[in-house]
Parts: structure tokens; C-alpha cells; sequence
């Protein structure tokens, strides 16, 4: 049984992200022990999601940041939740990103290199669930989804997270109550796939 991190960044907890997540979960639930299954709402968390110094001096971490972190580490698959604002996260979840994956902890420059890192994160898996106000092909064709290349490439997999999946729920501007019905089932079978 793998253990499962859910990460909602939306800042709204009435957001339909939110209904996203408790649908993922619910399908989770149905297959998955319930020991197995972790929640973390990146809105709940006291944090200053300001890089203050950037990397030239570490931040304290808070200790809401510190169980995140543990979260982290005790997951197998990461699932990150999120709307896509200005073609990338919202910021409360960029600082999130932002603070706790850092040197030392999700990867390791090699000394003397400029191009070679150890990657900490290895063995994890993820699903990315992203929402649009736009359809999902318009975004990919015109603007070569650069949230997702950021989370699965930039993110992800530079710290060693494979099998990177990708679901994209769009457009939810002038949607009908039964379409975002039907986007609730659809995430609720992918969270009991994931789940099983």
C-alpha cells in the first residue's frame, strides 16, 4: 500500500479545487487504507511564503512547514491540486514550493558543478490536477501549458519525482453545475485508481 499526500493550493476553501479534492479523496478512500491517505491544505499552514533570503541564508522553517516537510517525506505519490493563474500556481502555493523544496532537502548540488544535482525525491510518483478558464487543448496548443511544464519537469522530476500524471479540468468560466458534476466523478475514479 502506498501512502498519499494530497496538496490543495487553492487559497479558497469553498474553491471548486477543494470540491476536486474531497472527490480525488472520496475515490481514495474507497480503495486505499485510511492510515495511507494524508490531506495537507496549504491555506491552513502558518507560514511566511516569502524566500527572504533567497538561498544565500536558510529561512527557519515554521512548524507548520516542518510537518509538511515530514508529510513529504513519508509520501510514495504526491497529488497537487491547484488552479492556473497567469500560466502559473498561485502564489500562496509558489511560496509554499518556494520554502520547502530546498537544497538539502529535495536535491543536492554536486560541488564544483554547474549542471549535476542529486535528486532526493526519488521512488515518489505524482498526479498533477489543474483547473483552467480555458479549454485544456486551447492551453496547451497556444500557450504550451507552462504550469504543468513547471510542476512536472521544473519541480517534480528536478527532485526526482517520476511518473509525473497530469489531469486538466477546463474551462470552468461559464460552466454548467452538470459539467463540474461530472468533473467531481471523473477525479473520484482517478483518486480510486490512484487509490488501489
Amino acid at each position: 500500500m502506498k501512502n498519499i499526500l494530497l496538496i490543495v493550493g487553492h487559497p479558497d476553501a469553498e474553491s471548486y479545487n477543494f470540491a476536486l479534492a474531497d472527490a480525488y479523496e472520496k475515490g481514495l478512500a474507497a480503495g486505499a487504507d485510511a492510515g495511507a491517505i494524508r490531506r495537507l491544505n496549504i491555506r491552513d499552514l502558518n507560514f511566511n511564503p516569502n524566500l527572504q533570503f533567497g538561498y544565500r541564508k536558510r529561512t527557519e522553517l515554521e512548524p507548520d512547514l516542518l510537518a509538511a516537510w515530514e508529510d513529504i517525506q513519508w509520501a510514495d505519490h504526491l497529488v497537487w491540486i491547484y488552479p492556473v493563474w497567469w500560466g502559473s500556481v498561485p502564489a500562496i502555493m509558489k511560496g509554499f514550493i518556494d520554502r520547502v523544496f530546498l537544497p538539502g532537502f529535495v536535491f543536492r548540488k554536486h560541488e564544483g558543478s554547474k549542471i549535476k544535482w542529486d535528486k532526493l525525491l526519488n521512488g515518489k510518483t505524482a498526479r498533477i490536477i489543474q483547473t483552467l478558464d480555458q479549454p485544456g487543448w486551447y492551453y496547451r496548443l497556444v500557450y504550451a501549458r507552462p504550469s504543468y511544464h513547471a510542476m512536472k519537469q521544473l519541480t517534480m522530476e528536478f527532485t526526482g519525482v517520476r511518473k509525473v500524471k497530469a489531469t486538466t479540468i477546463g474551462p470552468l468560466r461559464l460552466s454548467t453545475p452538470e459539467w463540474r458534476e461530472k468533473q467531481l466523478a471523473k477525479v473520484k475514479m482517478i483518486g480510486a485508481k490512484d487509490g488501489q
